[in-house]
């Protein structure tokens, strides 16, 4: 299954949480234009909605709650910025925005913001990802570098060697490298088979 793009907004979730009713019926207007739903938010209630991107009102901050904080980190955060003082700044970044708009709202934008929100949250999966790989190698080319040693000292031949061995082995079995690797830290050896 193809992932969504990030111009496409039509089908979407929107939690908003805005003061101001103007501010908060642009909004709705535009969603309504993008095809997006709009589910609000008044303070004080519970938030338990699944949105796909949430819009929030500075003035909604801070927010108290961990529940509140924890359910908003789990789509891309767009800002609804009406002061740029450094510590509302310091509330707002505490949010991780993908995005921000600045009040008094225009429609202009909003369908800038939402995209680049979209487009930023995609990236920063794609990164944790790449990260999460890389911290799994990492943690494999250790268990690789033990039973390079364990086999160097078994069959007292240099590295190289005792990688092609490993490497042999791995194939002869059908399992990647890092398997065989954590066979042989286990087990002590090499499979008979490969001598």
């Amino acid at each position: 299954m193809s992932k969504p793009s990030s111009f496409s907004l039509r089908g979407r979730k929107a939690l908003v949480a805005i003061k101001d009713e103007r501010d908060l019926s642009i909004v709705r207007r535009q969603f309504e234009r993008l095809g997006i739903d709009v589910l609000t938010w008044e303070q004080g209630s519970a938030l338990a909605c699944q949105s796909d991107v949430t819009l929030i009102d500075d003035e909604f901050l801070p927010l108290t709650s961990p529940t509140q904080r924890a359910l908003l980190g789990q789509c891309p955060v767009i800002a609804l910025l009406g002061t740029e003082t450094p510590s509302r700044l310091k509330l707002v970044l505490e949010l991780d925005p993908a995005s921000f708009l600045v009040k008094p709202l225009r429609s202009a934008g909003i369908y800038a913001a939402l995209v680049m929100a979209f487009e930023r949250a995609e990236r920063t999966n794609e990164l944790k990802q790449q990260v999460l790989k890389l911290e799994e190698r990492l943690r494999s080319r250790r268990v690789v570098l033990a039973a390079v040693l364990q086999v160097m000292h078994t069959h007292s031949v240099a590295e190289p060697a005792a990688f092609a061995l490993i490497r042999r082995a791995a194939m002869e079995q059908r399992k990647t490298i890092e398997q065989m690797s954590a066979e042989i830290a286990a087990n002590g050896s090499l499979p008979r088979a490969t001598g």
